[in-house]
């Protein structure tokens, strides 16, 4: 195993640093766990490390100590960043409406040499990788380090688009090896110079940081398809906020509605519109860091992604450093269905529909991590135990919400923080909007559903699909339902040769067909609307 080496040129940044706050930051001693360092006006200095922040003085900051980093860093890009010559450190200003600097955050950078380790053979692979995790796990540290790799036997570019792979500066940062840098003007063009790269360059291996706009998820399927491998980083922390995130999906195939046959869509056991993946992926591997030195793997991008449409978990690696820092790889399998669980009738939701089924969180074992007991027994069964769902609405009326949930007869609890809540109900405009409430529950992973309009009918849906339910009908009557074809099924099972179930509603004939599978019967519906009807019968 290669040993792990840091570089961090850290007093390249204490120089730039006002001197009190530099001679602070050395006097915490906490070199190695440093993050950053932000200078607010009219707040104090503060030190941000891996666990917690220090205030650096008492002092609070003045339009002087922003000159003074200002002065000796020179101007700001078009994103309000800048760096230091040679070196990976950035500084991020915010300005107020006049375009005066009032707050820098000075971030650390490190050249991490040997982190590529646990991922290597899927770097060598060939196939294209795309990286998620939470800002400052070590997204761009691993993406620089593979670049570094690669170089030594294939032509590399980087697509460096705020300096943050290759350093700042004409000259690249030595940890990037032997790859190519081109620098970008502004991050808006960034899509532009990603296929100038492949047109003028000829590069095996182009390596992107911070995939974020359409055109930039255009841009990298083009260079897919003509054969160069990728290797990027995204918005994101999980393969499951990638795929409803409408502006990136496509890097993973995307989703879209299809319609199946009566006879696809019983053998699926689902309703005849479902969700599919629309096209191959871009990239072919996708891998989360959960936290450092430790990584969900998805293998198959494909493989997982048609999982997840369907409701399902998919198949995964989990790899990690053990105490003895040897590099473990665990194949995780969904657990396997039990005879008598219900099929999910539908997968992830996009914006302006109607039902989000997420995979369960994944554990280190793969086990799923849900607070809802699963429904494992049979639909009438599971619906005099449902389980209380906690909904954070943001944009939509508490009491339209209370109403909906009082009138389908599902336990709901109304969270007004975020940070208690299971599930976002937002309205489709915000959702389109990207307000930081629906980035923060996309970056915690919690389902979002979204409304066409803020209406009784429109929660009522959504909450439905929360619980898998009929919005058509009330609960006891689909109890009712249940004991009927529950009383159709001992008949049969007793020797009749049919029995045929009343009219009812697509919903409710979903729920006999479910019914029916699990005791080992067969069902066909017969008629046309509204009289269309369920038969239930021996093979």
């Amino acid at each position: 195993m290669a040993q792990r080496r840091i570089t961090d040129d850290l007093q390249a940044l204490l120089d730039v640093l006002p001197p009190e706050v530099a001679r602070a930051v050395q006097q915490a001693n906490n070199s190695d766990n440093l993050l950053e360092i932000v200078l607010d006006l009219g707040r104090v200095p503060v030190a941000r490390f891996v666990q917690g922040e220090v205030q650096l003085s008492s002092e609070e900051v003045t339009p002087a100590d922003l000159d003074w980093v200002v002065s000796r860093i020179g101007e700001f890009d078009a994103d309000n960043r800048a760096g230091l010559e040679r070196t990976l450190h950035r500084i991020s200003a915010i300005r107020n409406r006049r375009g005066h600097v009032v707050g820098m955050t000075c971030r650390v950078g490190r050249a991490v040499y040997g982190t590529i380790e646990i991922i290597q053979d899927l770097v060598e692979s060939g196939k294209s990788i795309l990286i998620l995790g939470q800002p400052g796990i070590g997204k761009t540290t691993m993406l620089r380090e593979a670049a570094r790799i690669l170089a030594e036997t294939k032509r590399v570019i980087i697509v460096d688009t705020s300096n943050e792979i290759g350093g700042d500066g004409d000259v690249p940062h030595p940890a990037v090896g032997r790859a190519r840098r081109m620098q970008v003007a502004t991050p808006s063009l960034q899509h532009e110079v990603m296929i100038e790269a492949v047109e003028n360059h000829n590069p095996e291996v182009i390596v992107i940081d911070e995939i974020g706009r359409e055109l930039e998820a255009a841009a990298a399927r083009t260079i897919a398809e003509r054969g160069v491998q990728l290797i990027g980083t995204a918005h994101g922390r999980t393969l499951e906020n990638l795929l409803i995130n409408p502006t990136l999906s496509d890097l993973v195939g995307g989703i879209e509605s299809v319609t199946l046959s009566d006879e696809e869509a019983r053998r699926r056991g689902t309703q005849k519109t479902v969700l599919e993946r629309r096209s191959p992926p871009t990239f072919d591997v996708l891998i989360e860091i959960q936290k450092r030195d430790h990584l969900s793997v998805h293998p198959d991008v494909s493989a997982a992604v048609d999982s997840l449409v369907r409701g399902a978990q998919p198949e995964f690696e989990l790899r990690y450093r053990d105490e003895s820092d040897e590099i473990r790889i665990e194949k995780q399998r969904p657990p396997a269905p039990t005879a008598n669980a219900r099929p999910q009738s539908a997968g992830l939701r996009r914006p302006g529909g109607s039902t989000f089924t997420p995979a369960p969180a994944r554990g280190p074992a793969g086990s799923a991590l849900n607070d809802a007991d699963e429904d494992t027994q049979s639909f009438a069964q599971g619906l005099s135990r449902l389980t209380p769902v906690r909904v954070y609405p943001y944009g939509v009326a508490r009491n339209r919400l209370l109403q909906a949930a009082k009138r389908l007869g599902v336990p709901v609890l109304i969270m007004r923080d975020m940070a208690d809540a299971e599930v976002m109900m937002t309205l489709r405009t915000h959702y389109r909007g990207r307000e930081q409430s629906v980035i923060d529950a996309e970056n915690r992973g919690m389902p979002i559903h979204v409304l066409r309009a803020n209406t009784i009918s429109q929660i009522e849906q959504s909450l439905a699909g929360i619980f898998n339910i009929s919005a058509e009908a009330p609960l006891h009557s689909l109890d009712d339902v249940a004991a009927q074809t529950q009383t159709a099924i001992d008949a049969v099972m007793n020797g009749s040769r049919w029995v045929d179930m009343p009219p009812a509603s697509a919903p409710v004939r979903r729920m006999q067909h479910e019914l029916a599978r699990a005791a080992n019967l067969v069902s066909h519906s017969y008629g046309k609307e509204p009289n269309r009807r369920v038969r239930i019968f021996r093979e």
